[in-house]
């Protein structure tokens, strides 16, 4: 009976502290004490609840009592119906006390906001205290005089309360600042200019409001580095050259061709006119025949004919030579010379 007593009693007591420490996860009572001492009116059944709620009690209970200390008026509801919209509850609570102890103007409702919107609250108040540098990669431009120019630059920006949900990040911020530069160097008529006076850059790009819709407020651009690369101008003066000497030889081939064709053809209707006076030749005998039979042609009328012919044919040969001696005694001469 002894021993049976004994572990009866044993296993009491393991049960007794099993639901003692069941009991202290649902009532924890020293975040109740604690919330007691630093003046913050949580109840029991408030910690218990959200036991049941899944939400955790540490975080709530310490953030409020932060909140509370740094004169914030939030309740318990506020802070855990954010923490089960997926907020970050002591994130907001830091941010809160940060922009309230810079006097920048920022709500709760506004801080739940911009952490439920993926963008850090609290970074945004530091930014808005302390400007953020933000630098951009080199941006290649031309000038009015074909030499081209890379800058860079850096960009100190503040965070915009306001338009931080909804607002353009730092991606828009340098894509705009880098059309602001090319469009700055493109409109100088020459790169001295600009390396003269980069500030002037900064001005123009100022000018052009590029914060308008982002999250960041520009408050000043600075050019950083600027140096000169390539001379576009004389590149592209080159190219255009070397295309329409393309276009030229691609002309002058189109008329070759179409010399050749024309040759080609002349040739092919010489011989087709040789080939007609072959054709009319032929029938000058019947012709001859013809007269001889219808008494239009007489034998002597016939020799005086071919006389005729044979001095035709004699002068031509005596011109000919004559041409020949001559072309030759020309080239003899040259020759002497």
């Amino acid at each position: 009976m002894d021993i049976s007593n004994s572990v009866l009693i044993l296993v009491a007591a393991f049960g007794g502290l099993i639901i003692f420490f069941i009991f202290l996860y649902f009532v924890p009572v020293n975040l109740w004490i604690t919330a007691i001492f630093s003046n913050v009116k949580v109840g029991l059944l408030e910690l218990v609840g959200m036991r049941i709620r899944k939400v955790p009690p540490g975080v709530i209970v310490n953030s409020l009592i932060t909140a509370t200390k740094a004169g914030l008026n939030l309740t318990t509801n506020d802070l855990e119906t954010h923490f089960l919209a997926g907020g970050n509850v002591p994130n907001v609570i830091r941010a809160l006390i940060s922009a309230d102890k810079a006097n920048i103007s920022l709500s709760f409702k506004q801080a739940t906001a911009i952490d439920l919107a993926g963008r850090d609250v609290f970074e945004a108040v530091q930014i808005s205290v302390n400007p953020k540098v933000i630098n951009t990669p080199n941006v290649a431009a031309v000038a009015a005089d074909g030499i081209q120019l890379i800058a860079k630059a850096r960009v100190t920006v503040r965070a915009n309360i306001a338009q931080l949900v909804g607002g353009a990040g730092e991606e828009t911020i340098l894509a705009r600042v880098g059309e602001g530069i090319v469009t700055s160097i493109g409109s100088a008529q020459n790169h001295k200019s600009v390396l003269e006076n980069p500030d002037k850059i900064s001005k123009l790009v100022l000018e052009r409001g590029l914060d308008a819709g982002t999250a960041f407020e520009i408050l000043s651009i600075d050019i950083a580095d600027i140096d000169v690369g390539s001379n576009i101008g004389a590149k592209l003066q080159i190219d255009q050259a070397t295309a329409d000497l393309k276009v030229a030889e691609a002309r002058a081939e189109e008329r070759r061709a179409m010399a050749v064709a024309l040759e080609q053809e002349m040739k092919a209707k010489n011989v087709e006119m040789r080939a007609k006076v072959t054709e009319a030749e032929s029938e000058v005998p019947k012709a001859i025949a013809d007269a001889f039979r219808t008494g239009n042609l007489g034998v002597m009328d016939y020799y005086k004919m071919e006389n005729v012919k044979s001095d035709t044919s004699m002068r031509d040969s005596i011109a000919k030579s004559d041409e020949n001696k001559s072309s030759d005694r020309s080239r003899g001469n040259d020759k002497n010379k």
